[in-house]
């Protein structure tokens, strides 16, 4: 087909100007970078962990994407290097229609050494020797990393919520909702949660426990969960726990504050406070909030080796 003389040419104007936004996430093993990674999914991001830097010029050739873009880039990459990551930054901040930031997640070599005797697991770069060698190692690999990042968090004294809340501030969408909320549930037997804004407590309602077949179940279990929300006092329980919580989160997000920690609690920790959980974090996602759920009693059955019926889940 002939162009039509009348038809405008396209000219460079009048190509694609949107902007990439890339964050790139890196730092020591254990400082955080999981929960950073999951942090900035829930923001919105589209998040690829562990990409060989080798493909980062394939993933980004074409058109922005509709998203920012997340990659978590550390020493398990597989052609991971300390000069290639520097080069790879220095290409991508020269880059037209790329705004890079480099995150770094840092921690003190005490408490990451901590972390990982808690979790048992070896270091990457020392699989066979002891953490805190593998630690000293990845630290200094990464010192020049750490130097060029453009935002430099501490994950020494946070919790997995306050890491959570300090991404928020960062990257959250101006003039979006950056109130995040978390749902736990919990044991009474074994004490209220550390960090706990509300607690709502559901030893009232009908308890699974007393049925044999409902009782190796957990609360997300679809037979657990109908056990207890047709409970005659659930529903009333219920729609007053969200006409309390709908001016709330609204009123605590125009005060500045971006996290919110609410728990259910019950005997056992395992059916009725985990029903409440699920329930109010459908609820809550539906109308739009960025909601997070932990039942700490099922996971710590899972991390104990508990029984494969009760699993332990951080969503």
């Amino acid at each position: 087909m002939r162009p039509d003389p009348a038809m405008p040419h396209p000219s460079p104007a009048a190509e694609d100007t949107r902007r990439q936004d890339l964050v790139l996430v890196t730092g020591p093993s254990g400082a955080g970078h999981t929960t950073a990674i999951n942090a900035l999914e829930d923001l919105g991001h589209e998040v690829i962990d562990n990409l060989p830097l080798s493909l980062l010029p394939r993933l980004l050739d074409g058109p922005p994407l509709p998203r920012p873009l997340a990659l978590g880039l550390d020493v398990r990459n597989r052609d991971f290097s300390t000069d290639a990551l520097l080069e790879t930054i220095e290409r991508l901040s020269q880059r037209p229609g790329m705004t890079l930031q480099v995150l770094y997640l840092d921690c003190e070599e005490s408490v990451l050494v901590h972390r990982y005797s808690a979790t048992r697991r070896p270091h990457p770069l020392a699989p066979a020797d002891s953490p805190l060698t593998g630690i000293t190692r990845e630290r200094d690999l990464l010192g020049p990393v750490r130097e060029r990042a453009d935002i430099l968090i501490d994950s020494t004294h946070l919790t997995p919520h306050e890491l959570r809340a300090e991404i928020e501030r960062w990257f959250a969408p101006p003039g979006g909702r950056t109130l995040s909320v978390t749902l736990q549930s919990f044991s009474y037997k074994r004490g209220l949660p550390r960090g706990l804004d509300l607690v709502f407590d559901c030893r009232f309602l009908r308890n699974p426990h007393w049925e044999p077949e409902l009782r190796p179940l957990d609360g997300r279990d679809a037979a657990v969960a109908r056990h207890v929300t047709e409970d005659p006092r659930f529903e009333g329980f219920f729609a007053r726990l969200c006409d309390l919580l709908r001016p709330l989160l609204p009123a605590f997000h125009e005060e500045g504050k971006t996290h919110l920690s609410i728990g259910f609690g019950c005997t056992g920790g395992q059916h009725r406070s985990v029903a409440a959980v699920e329930r109010l974090a459908e609820t809550l996602a539906q109308e739009g909030w960025q909601v997070s759920k932990r039942h700490r009693e099922l996971e710590r059955r899972a991390g104990s080796g508990g029984s494969p019926a009760v699993r332990g889940q951080v969503a």
